[in-house]
């Protein structure tokens, strides 16, 4: 298979699943043979990132996911991607495991705030504890200039509920529980834009996106990326 990528996902498998559809959705294709050529690893069985990183004694994460990026390698990607937020914990142990490059999703969500909202200036976050805490995030956001917001300790709560007690254990999102995080952030924290830093979010933003608060979706952003990255190999083989 020719001008192929490699997406681990699994993490989990319905945030996975939304992933496909995105990229699927958003693919520019009139027949079958217009749609991206790619690999999905569903590893649904990897330990929990939170879990991990708040507590180093439990399972880690980065084994498995280690022995995927050297097992995919071998078939030779053009890229990896890694539609799990949390994961990227993990990311510069797991790049320099392989040649093949890992598209970088906290850095192109960043990226590409300024084409969602030119004139942001106030960044807000809403993800797992997580991520919260590892700081992937955190030095994106300062480091392209923007004032970075960390939710309270309460809205924190409120979107691990929205994460794990509804996306990951009902497979549902709490419609009117989103749309109230977000107005958190919004109006009463004064936040321009909101990233949607879990994977989880982004089945939220699918399933219950009926609204008007200006948020940025990693793993939409992950999507694009992708697409781009192989059409330019594409026009670059022909």
């Amino acid at each position: 298979m020719d001008n192929f990528f490699t997406i681990i996902g699994g993490m989990g498998t319905e945030a996975t699943e939304t992933f496909i559809h995105i990229l699927n959705e958003r693919t520019p294709a009139t027949k079958d043979q217009d749609y991206l050529n790619y690999i999905l690893v569903n590893h649904s069985t990897v330990p929990d990132r939170t879990n991990y990183i708040l507590d180093h004694s439990k399972p880690n994460p980065f084994v498995p996911l280690a022995e995927d990026i050297k097992q995919q390698s071998q078939l030779h990607p053009a890229f990896f991607a890694i539609p799990c937020n949390t994961a990227h914990y993990f990311y510069d142990d797991l790049q320099a495991l392989t040649d093949v490059p890992i598209l970088n999703m906290p850095h192109e969500t960043i990226k590409a705030i300024k084409d969602h909202v030119p004139h942001a200036r106030k960044v807000g976050l809403i993800a797992t504890k997580g991520t919260l805490h590892d700081g992937i995030y955190d030095r994106e956001i300062i480091d392209a200039g923007y004032e970075l917001f960390i939710p309270t300790a309460e809205i924190a709560d409120q979107t691990m509920e929205l994460i794990y007690d509804d996306v990951k254990q009902k497979n549902t999102v709490d419609a009117d529980l989103y749309h109230h995080i977000l107005a958190e952030m919004v109006n009463d924290f004064h936040c321009d834009i909101v990233v949607l830093g879990c994977t989880e979010l982004s089945v939220a933003e699918q399933r219950a996106g009926n609204h008007e608060y200006p948020v940025i979706d990693a793993q939409a952003v992950l999507a694009d990326r992708s697409i781009e990255w192989i059409e330019k190999i594409r026009r670059q083989k022909k």
